[in-house]
């Protein structure tokens, strides 16, 4: 009787701190974070896969974070029983409304507990055995392990040409040369997705953000298998999404901390050519043969380069301002420390 109360108590304290055993601190190792969106077919045999590709893992522990994203046919149901038939391991999070892939991204990251996050689609269509691979690859001191669909099942024109296209220019633009960044499986240390705050499309470009923060990235190919239930939710309109959140990206990890750099330097230029330009139309009022200078475009040009360098100069203050408020207000640093030997260094933070 009281080994049954006992082992009552510890469960009831189980739930209460977080899936945290009082005593043994146990946290879960893995967090799997399952975006759903009208893939009522597909999670009981996904759900299969992934219990019999961690069963290695049970003594380190693992959760299953499925995020139901406004679902409209009866994902949520089957997400429920999921949870109801295995509470240990299964954890559901349910939207309101559809808010888009990166907004459950963000809120699994949220809520994931594990050391290490590996997000993955929840169509079937990458495959469970895959995990071992991604958390092996961390171990061996990686941050981020980004899948790779090398023999990837999808259409050509619709989908698997514009990814080719759109993935060039991601490595191209931010540096970090992934061959498929579109990929949901990818596994990432906890420590680097806690504190991200992401909007728009930006979920596929975490391997970028992420080694801007100094994390070690490595890519390897997974298994990518055909769609078996549902009709995919993706086509080739995403790409221009794709793009103007690149701007973006490319933006923040070049000029976050330093907007006069860009703003400025633009606007000096165009200062000085609106100068070139006034002394050129002054030069043609007052030598030989006198052209005047009303409707003259240089001297148009003049007034238009002069106008916009100080606008630029003017955003470029004003994004300085912006920068010391955003990071002052919140104490937070614009570094990363990865470790430190000797007691914590002075002023560090552990956020990201």
């Amino acid at each position: 009787m009281v080994g049954r109360r006992v082992a009552v108590w510890m469960r009831v304290c189980y739930r209460m701190r977080g899936h945290t055993w009082v005593g043994t601190n146990m946290t879960p190792y893995i967090s799997i974070l399952i975006p759903v969106y009208n893939e009522e077919e597909s999670l009981r045999p996904l759900h299969e896969e992934i219990t019999a590709a961690l069963r290695p893992f049970a003594q380190r522990g693992y959760e299953v974070i499925l995020v139901d994203d406004g679902s409209a046919d009866a994902s949520f149901d089957v997400c429920k029983s999921l949870h109801e038939g295995d509470p240990e391991h299964v954890r559901v999070i349910r939207f309101r409304r559809n808010f888009g892939q990166t907004a459950a991204l963000a809120a699994g990251f949220g809520a994931a507990r594990g050391e290490v996050v590996v997000p993955m689609d929840a169509d079937l269509q990458n495959d469970p055995a895959d995990i071992p691979r991604l958390l092996e690859k961390i171990d061996e001191g990686y941050d981020v392990v980004s899948g790779w669909r090398k023999d990837r099942q999808d259409k050509l024109v619709s989908r698997r040409l514009p990814s080719v296209l759109a993935n060039n220019l991601i490595s191209w633009s931010t540096g970090v040369h992934l061959h498929d960044y579109g990929c949901t499986l990818k596994a990432y240390r906890r420590e680097l997705t806690e504190h991200l705050h992401l909007y728009g499309e930006m979920h596929r470009f975490l391997p970028a953000l992420a080694s801007w923060a100094g994390a070690k990235v490595a890519e390897m190919p997974v298994n990518h298998r055909a769609r078996k239930f549902g009709v995919s939710k993706y086509g080739i309109s995403r790409t221009v999404r794709v793009i103007l959140d690149l701007m973006t990206v490319k933006f923040l990890l070049s000029y976050a901390t330093k907007p006069m750099q860009v703003f400025g330097k633009w606007g000096v230029y165009a200062g000085a050519g609106g100068l070139l330009s006034g002394l050129l139309a002054a030069a043609l009022k007052v030598l030989p043969p006198h052209q005047d200078i009303t409707g003259n475009p240089w001297m148009y040009l003049c007034i238009l380069l002069l106008l916009s360098g100080l606008q630029l100069i003017g955003i470029g203050l004003l994004g300085e301002i912006n920068v010391r408020t955003y990071y002052e207000s919140q104490n937070k640093p614009i570094y990363t420390i990865r470790e430190t030997l000797g007691g914590p260094a002075r002023g560090s933070s552990d956020n990201p």
